[in-house]
């Protein structure tokens, strides 16, 4: 369970709300592929030196 950030309370008059914040336990983000229409086969970015023509990890 993720440790509590924040915590406090909103008032509205008589109301009151507890509230508690924590930090993010998982990555939503949204990844998106290219994918070649001919063949179905995913492009890929490779970095290449310009000047060995060598790809490089």
């Amino acid at each position: 369970m993720p440790s509590t950030v924040w915590s406090g309370a909103i008032s509205f008059g008589l109301v009151t709300i507890p509230i508690r914040v924590s930090a993010a336990s998982q990555d939503h983000s949204i990844h998106f592929h290219q994918i070649h229409v001919e063949d179905g086969g995913r492009v890929r970015t490779r970095k290449v030196c310009e000047l060995d023509d060598e790809v490089l990890d």
